[in-house]
């Protein structure tokens, strides 16, 4: 497989002083963390700035990075979802993610969903740390699996 088949990737998992993570619900697809796409002229970090505003309303002071993934997640998404993806995005076979860990240093008050036409989420819920693994869509379990598990000393290391 060519990484060119797969589209670069950030990933978002915030916590909150409590530890437990944002997780978004999506007008399809069930529920996921915030995640989006690298623009060609973007650094990862730059673009997982860009998304945490577009898709959840943060910025670069809501928040504090606690960790990274020390390399990508590649997952591939199965055709009859890929159909439904705008002819961008169809273009790829899967994608490749960057993970990132934050810790909201935010009011929770400030999450704004609607900072987009066209909003990623419908809703988000605080759930516990695991809890997205058994949520989210069966093509995305293993990474989910694999990057949190990656990320969560970090989330043991950090004092609000």
């Amino acid at each position: 497989m060519s990484s060119s088949e797969f589209r670069p990737n950030v990933c978002m998992v915030i916590a909150n002083t409590a530890k437990k993570v944002l997780l978004g619900q999506r007008s399809q697809f069930g529920w996921q963390f915030p995640q989006g796409g690298i623009k060609p002229e973007e650094g990862t970090e730059q673009a997982m700035y860009r998304e945490l505003h577009e898709e959840v309303g943060l910025t670069i002071n809501s928040v504090k990075i606690l960790g990274r993934s020390a390399g990508t997640y590649t997952y591939e998404i199965p055709r009859q979802f890929r159909e439904r993806l705008t002819q961008e995005e169809n273009r790829f076979r899967g994608q490749n993610q960057t993970w990132f860990l934050l810790g909201l240093i935010d009011d929770t008050r400030n999450i704004n969903l609607k900072t987009t036409r066209n909003p990623e989420f419908i809703s988000t819920d605080w759930v516990s740390y695991w809890y997205p693994v058994y949520e989210i869509i069966d093509f995305k379990r293993k990474v989910y699996q694999q990057a949190l598990k990656e990320l969560a000393p970090s989330l043991a290391a950090w004092s609000s």
